[in-house]
């Protein structure tokens, strides 16, 4: 499967992939990102930015790269950098299906995204991703699967996946919410003629929700590649916002407290690769010290303690404005 190219890379950084959420579209939902970008949300001014932190992550050895239908034109962008770099061949490229962005490229939008897990959605999606990143998507993910989600029951729908994992598309999933867990093991348990459909998760893991850890590790026993999200809780585990545990960890580490929330992450045995969603080149510097971050178990101690309960922090997560 292509995450076999990852195993081959050498750096440090070749566990931390660069995810395009915040930077695909004008608006989202991470704390300070306002301040990040500032005023100027075109489309070139975004391309040209996405572009930038493309080359920074490749050059310090980032080989993963997450896009999704839902992100703006997060596809465009990551095409166009890849035709214009066709030299690069090392990398895994990673979208999703399952969510329609209808923002129409406003930050004051009622409704950013919509979703849809539907086969009809699928089929149209997967044909836009298609005109974009052709042979060079390896990964396409169903978009934040919940226990209740249509794509785990829908025989139809694992039958078209089925066929284009057969043609060399890796299939997999991202889960969102509460019931992360719940969603993760139903979908192990998806197969189409005795083999199993998913081979990769991606799920939100964090010093604040640590509640898929159990659900992950199972994940990865079984054979699946895991791509953990959200690892800085959408900025709140960033300074200046981290909790004072996290400050504190960070100042006897001699790192940011966005670097020692990823080391949180990236200690774990069964983390594949942990995304960072820098939206500037000096974030996606301090995300990728997260490599040489060397925890210790009374840090790690420390940091377990701050841990909320899923429902409060999810609840906490949908409460953030989209700037």
């Amino acid at each position: 499967m292509p995450f076999a190219r990852l195993a081959t890379a050498t750096t440090p950084t070749c566990h931390i992939g660069l995810g395009l959420a915040a930077i695909g579209r004008p608006g989202y939902l991470t704390l300070g990102r306002d301040e990040d970008l500032g005023a100027d949300r075109s489309v070139e001014a975004l391309r040209t930015r996405t572009h930038e932190l493309l080359d920074a992550a490749y050059a310090q050895g980032v080989r993963y790269f997450d896009a999704a239908r839902s992100y703006g034109r997060s596809e465009e962008f990551l095409a166009s950098w890849l035709t214009a770099r066709p030299g690069i061949d090392d990398i895994v490229v990673g979208s999703k299906w399952g969510y329609t962005y209808t923002a129409d490229w406003r930050t004051d939008a009622e409704a950013h995204e919509v979703k849809d897990h539907s086969l009809a959605t699928y089929e149209r999606q997967r044909a836009e991703t298609a005109e974009l990143l052709g042979e060079r998507l390896d990964l396409y993910q169903i978009h934040s699967v919940t226990p209740e989600s249509p794509a785990l029951t829908d025989k139809e729908l694992h039958a078209e996946l089925a066929e284009a994992a057969a043609r060399g598309l890796t299939v997999g999933f991202s889960t969102s919410g509460p019931a992360q867990a719940d969603a993760i093991r139903a979908a192990l348990a998806v197969s189409v003629d005795s083999t199993p459909l998913f081979r990769t998760v991606q799920a939100t893991y964090n010093v604040l929700d640590t509640s898929a850890g159990p659900a992950l590790a199972e994940a990865h026993e079984a054979g699946l590649a895991v791509i953990v999200k959200e690892g800085m809780a959408n900025g709140r585990l960033a300074d200046p916002h981290a909790p004072a545990a996290v400050r504190a960890v960070a100042e006897e580490a001699g790192a940011g407290s966005d670097a020692v929330a990823l080391a949180f992450v990236l200690r774990r045995p069964w983390a594949g690769v942990v995304l960072s969603g820098a939206a500037t080149t000096n974030q996606l510097a301090s995300n990728l010290h997260a490599a040489v971050v060397d925890l210790d178990d009374g840090q790690v101690a420390r940091l377990d303690m701050l841990a909320e309960e899923p429902g409060a922090y999810w609840q906490h997560r949908a409460s953030l404005p989209w700037h």
